[in-house]
């Protein structure tokens, strides 16, 4: 991989630079990170177990939440270990080919959830406008081929990413301003033009963001115009908070996503980065399972079914 992507490259290792250089900001960065990363694994380990378990739980709506917790999960895994490790440790380096699988590893997982939101805006739209063939047109065959769908565009898209990035010549310095080997914070180092990187990087952010945005927002528009018919207030409600989750997720994953992929080298602030990406990240991961449980019935009901600690009311 180094002799393909590098060969041009007199930088055999890059040196990650995280948020502080101070060691004891860095003990206490260290146990706020490990606590966020822990209760993201336990959050989203749970909601996993519970869909599994509990066979009310075995729909497409809970099918794709399922693969978005697994999704969240790898996600931080990509990052944060290695980022907890340089918190506490002097030797902050990670090798030239650990950082270009590092950064695929991110892309695939990042585009492939950024496309299952829009799966799951469809889902959301099939159920609300069309409750009496929900079940047939959302069948587990279909479920399956979208999933495979939203791995494709990530495993692909970030091929190109990559490709793109670590092609170029990386003479020195090494020291990369950010926690972990993201295509911005890296292009930085890169000692020839990155015009080119620039424009693939806009293009791709525009295909593997505001299309995926676009069939949100014509999702959901046809989805409001279809609760406004509901008469009841309850009814309306009950329709709407089942979106609620959704859309607080998506804004929290696509925004900062969108801002840091679509902005050109040029504009780049390296602190202002690194706040982005925890934020999509790491923030992102820890919340969406306390979100999509909060004022879920279902998960509730379901949690207190396996731990036997009491009912639900229905």
């Amino acid at each position: 991989m180094h002799s393909s992507l590098g060969h041009n490259s007199s930088v055999s290792e890059f040196i990650l630079l995280g948020f502080s250089r101070n060691s004891q900001t860095n003990v206490i960065l260290f146990n706020i990170f490990l606590l966020l990363y822990l209760s993201t694994l336990v959050g989203n380990g749970l909601i996993v177990t519970l869909i599994q378990l509990d066979s009310r739980l075995h729909t497409s709506m809970y099918f794709f939440l399922c693969v978005l917790s697994v999704l969240d999960m790898s996600y931080v895994t990509t990052t944060v270990p290695q980022m907890l490790v340089h918190l506490i440790c002097q030797k902050k380096t990670i090798s030239y080919v650990r950082c270009a699988v590092q950064m695929y590893s991110f892309l695939v997982l990042g585009i492939t959830e950024g496309w299952l939101f829009s799966v799951m805006a469809y889902d959301r739209y099939v159920a609300i406008c069309y409750p009496l063939r929900y079940k047939v047109i959302m069948n587990p065959w279909l479920c399956r081929a979208m999933v495979v769908f939203c791995g494709l565009w990530g495993v692909s898209c970030s091929l190109v990413y990559t490709v793109f990035t670590m092609r170029l010549p990386y003479c020195g310095p090494n020291e990369v301003n950010h926690f972990f080997c993201e295509v911005p914070a890296v292009l930085q180092l890169a000692c020839a033009d990155t015009s080119l990187n620039d424009r693939v990087d806009f293009i791709l952010g525009f295909i593997l963001l505001l299309v995926p945005l676009s069939f949100i927002l014509a999702s959901y528009v046809c989805i409001f115009a279809t609760i406004l018919k509901i008469r009841s207030a309850q009814g309306r409600l009950k329709a709407f908070s089942t979106c609620a989750s959704h859309i607080t997720v998506v804004t929290m994953f696509c925004g900062p996503a969108m801002f840091m992929y679509m902005n050109p080298g040029a504009n780049a602030s390296p602190e202002r980065d690194k706040k982005l990406s925890l934020f999509y990240n790491v923030i992102s991961a820890f919340l969406n399972p306390i979100i999509y449980s909060l004022r879920n019935k279902d998960v509730k009901r379901a949690f207190l079914k396996v731990t036997g600690w009491g009912k639900c009311p229905e």
